[in-house]
């Protein structure tokens, strides 16, 4: 049976909407466990350093089992590592109340949901699409990819919340390890569609080998770049997602104004994850990721400055979500436009490996700061400085213009 142009384009479709369904589950997940630094803490008796460290952790532990799985998914396909992801992240969760103390924390939302929501993100996503997708696309499919995992903020930030409210974080674990589970038939999708007995094969990339491929990539200053840049955006990220609802209990408001603050940033970087990828295929995505980082520090700036009131979190978390990870599509397709897609998923997910030791810092010394000083002013300010520094570090890639076709696709 011939495959057809519209066949074609309906299984891609179809392929990049069960990603972003899982990236929505995975990424729901993480980016809501902030919510029970203080219910954690109010219950176990647990300092707010600790159980910072534990979700340091986890940030830590997300970045280094992307690369880890992407090779293996790079060399036996996704869908094993995807369903293995699934079962480690409901695992995980379900352990955490079962295991309240400081190590039990460290072991459940430290290692296990962490890695397990490491195999089903965006490095073992964005490169199971890539590989089927023209180069004219790519940045477009990762964008929508990526737009799933701000839904899944969006859309599990007020539903855990509101367990946490009704039935204690406890159940709201157990919840978000149910959806957590959603991964599992999902990512049968994941195969590669059959291609037609007529069909022919298509164009393969030069395959130097996973080795050389991630040495060549190391040896290159504009790789370097990619990953300082990627460091700042999860040092951002991991603060904010960590913290964010500590900044509003220090201003007097009440946890509902970081649920609907987190579900802001959620929303807005649909918007935001959809523009990069668009923009991605007119532009050069350095100029975008440059662009991202800059606007930043300059929200962050106009933030200190203003009244802590609800209104200024939900503007703030609006505007903060527009960029929040959008970086994910241009970075993705840097790389892929550098080194091609053929171990896409490894090398993509070392430079989520340095987003996450990012991460690691701002989670981490986020509690230090508010421990230590009583606010957390100190990270803003650190947040301003790192988010010129990745601005002008883009610069320097080497990235050639987009090509006319490409604008038009």
């Amino acid at each position: 049976m011939t495959q057809t142009p519209d066949s074609g384009a309906r299984a891609a479709w179809l392929l990049m909407i069960v990603a972003a369904t899982i990236l929505t589950l995975t990424m729901g997940v993480r980016q809501s466990l902030g919510l029970f630094v203080m219910p954690i803490h109010d219950s176990s008796g647990l300092s707010i350093v600790s159980i910072s460290f534990a979700l340091a952790v986890g940030q830590l532990m997300w970045g280094v089992a992307q690369p880890l799985f992407g090779m293996y998914a790079d060399r036996r396909g996704s869908v094993g590592v995807v369903q293995l992801g699934g079962l480690m992240l409901a695992g995980g969760l379900v352990l955490a109340p079962l295991l309240p103390g400081q190590w039990g924390l460290l072991l459940s939302l430290g290692l296990l949901s962490a890695a397990g929501a490491g195999a089903g993100s965006f490095s073992i996503l964005i490169g199971a699409t890539s590989r089927l997708l023209p180069p004219q696309r790519r940045p477009f499919a990762a964008g929508f990819i990526n737009a799933g995992g701000s839904f899944g903020q969006f859309l599990f930030a007020p539903i855990t919340q509101a367990v946490i409210a009704f039935a204690g974080w406890a159940a709201a674990m157990f919840t978000l390890a149910a959806g957590a589970l959603l991964t599992l038939p999902l990512a049968r999708y994941l195969r590669a569609p059959p291609a037609p007995a007529d069909a022919a094969p298509a164009p393969a990339e030069t395959d130097p080998g996973l080795g050389r491929a991630v040495r060549a990539a190391f040896a290159d200053r504009s790789y370097w770049c990619l990953h300082l840049g990627f460091f700042t955006c999860g040092l951002h990220i991991a603060f904010l997602v960590t913290h964010l609802p500590g900044e509003v209990a220090l201003c007097g408001l009440p946890a509902s104004v970081s649920a609907v603050s987190l579900a802001l940033i959620g929303l807005f970087n649909i918007a935001g994850s959809l523009t990069a990828g668009a923009l991605g295929q007119r532009y050069r995505m350095k100029w975008l990721l440059a662009a991202i980082y800059a606007s930043r520090a300059l929200m962050i700036a106009v933030y200190l400055l203003s009244p802590r009131t609800a209104l200024t979190f939900y503007v703030f978390a609006a505007a903060l979500g527009f960029t929040w990870l959008a970086t994910v599509p241009p970075t993705a397709g840097l790389v892929g436009k550098l080194f091609g897609t053929r171990y896409l998923a490894t090398l993509f997910g070392l430079t989520l490996l340095s987003h996450q030791i990012g991460g690691f810092f701002g989670a981490w010394l986020g509690g230090l700061t508010i421990t230590r000083f009583g606010d957390y002013n100190w990270m803003w300010t650190a947040d301003i400085a790192f988010a010129l520094l990745a601005a002008a570090a883009n610069l320097p890639i080497r990235e050639a213009r987009p090509l006319p076709q490409a604008a038009s696709a």
